[in-house]
């Protein structure tokens, strides 16, 4: 059996579209026909497939909130104990992204083929990244699906809801920046040109400040392409750098070592760690493998490094809280509760609480850093656009004094 998507023409001339499952290209046309529907168009869900490999990296990935809203919409419908793949066709029904619909199509073409839902996603890495697959491969070795997609989209759904607020607020220092910026450049590139005419014409001698943005704008006229190529050439360089271990790996060290910043990047990353580390332990996944899967979830290198490294010596028998002793980044809150938790047992409960208070904690300092920062870039605003005016305004006042 293969699945198939298919628009027909209702006997009262309305349009259906839909999924059935099929044999063959003519038996899904023999089953629309017995249904009453003439076909307008069928395909078959392998070639879909085929082509969304082919074009990922154009259509790009599948958003997080509608792969979170998804897999909860599949975990309810696994919990009303319908068939996997008739789960997995109301999904393909209910999404609203093409995308969406041809990736969970495809993935279904493989459970009717007879894989596993881990084993299908496996197709897919790049829209099903090693922690989600992890988690519903645990489900299925359990017999307990249902429960596991729900905490794998209630993780998804908290994830998307705490790098949504650390990005909006952090939208309004960047719109407030860039604004600035043509600010400046159109009053240092239109309007003190202008009023330079106007003093050289009056061959007065000109203040040292308004000598100085003269100066200032006629570099930016004769060289601001220059400037402009510099910069975007030399970002190119920092992005090729940053391809490189050791020179992100000083970055990130920089990064996480930096007053706010820093203790943001901290608690964003030891969120997600710990928050997915909790789901997979307690999806009954493996340390060992729960640990690499939680790994790739830290952003900041220097700490997933740390990560790895405490891999290695929770293998050699060591406990995880005391392979995180020493690892830097992380807070020590979170392997107390590490340690709290091996000694009773409840270490995915214990990692949850350090994923709530780390996800507290970053929302807190978003919100300071932007605090922070708001008045700071006003102020900074401010000043360059008063120096332009005194520099502007003082041989106009020079000018009055002599006349009378």
């Amino acid at each position: 059996m293969a699945a198939f998507r298919f628009e027909a023409l209702r006997g009262d001339g309305k349009r259906e579209s839909g999924y059935l499952d099929a044999e063959s290209m003519r038996h899904a046309r023999s089953i629309l026909r017995e249904r009453g529907l003439l076909c307008l168009q069928l395909d078959r869900s392998e070639q879909q497939k085929a082509q969304s490999r082919d074009i990922a990296w154009l259509s790009g990935k599948v958003k997080a909130s509608s792969l979170a809203n998804a897999t909860r919409q599949l975990a309810s419908l696994v919990a009303a104990r319908l068939p996997l793949e008739r789960a997995l066709l109301a999904v393909v029904e209910q999404a609203e992204e093409k995308r969406l619909r041809d990736l969970i199509s495809a993935v279904r073409s493989e459970v009717v083929a007879g894989q596993s839902l881990a084993q299908a996603l496996a197709a897919y890495p790049r829209d099903f990244p090693e922690t989600y697959r992890a988690v519903i491969a645990a489900g299925e070795q359990s017999g307990d699906l249902a429960p596991v997609l729900l905490r794998l989209a209630s993780d998804l759904e908290r994830a998307g809801q705490l790098s949504q607020k650390i990005g909006l607020a952090m939208v309004y220092p960047a719109i407030v920046s860039l604004v600035a910026m043509a600010v400046v450049i159109a009053l240092m590139s239109t309007v003190v040109p202008q009023v330079v005419q106007v003093f050289a014409s009056t061959r007065q001698t000109l203040p040292w400040l308004t000598q100085a943005l003269i100066t200032v704008s006629d570099a930016i006229l004769a060289y601001g392409l220059y400037a402009a190529a510099a910069g975007f050439v030399a970002g190119l360089l920092f992005y090729r750098a940053m391809q490189g271990k050791g020179f992100r790996r000083l970055v990130h060290r920089r990064l996480i070592s930096m007053p706010v910043l820093g203790r943001l990047i901290v608690d964003w990353n030891t969120a997600r760690f710990a928050s997915t580390l909790a789901m997979l332990v307690a999806s009954g996944v493996p340390l060992m493998q729960a640990l690499v899967a939680a790994a790739s979830t830290v952003g900041n290198l220097v700490m997933r490094e740390a990560v790895m490294l405490a891999l290695e010596r929770v293998r050699e028998g060591m406990s995880l809280s005391k392979a995180l002793a020493d690892a830097p980044g992380f807070p020590p809150l979170l392997k107390h509760l590490i340690a709290s938790g091996e000694a009773t047992g409840d270490l995915d409960k214990m990692l949850d609480q350090a994923a709530v208070v780390a996800t507290a904690q970053a929302e807190r300092r978003a919100l300071l850093t932007t605090s922070i920062l708001e008045p700071f870039m006003i102020l900074v605003m401010g000043a360059i656009v008063l120096t332009i005016v005194l520099a502007v305004m003082m041989p106009i006042l020079d000018m009055n004094a002599l006349v009378r």
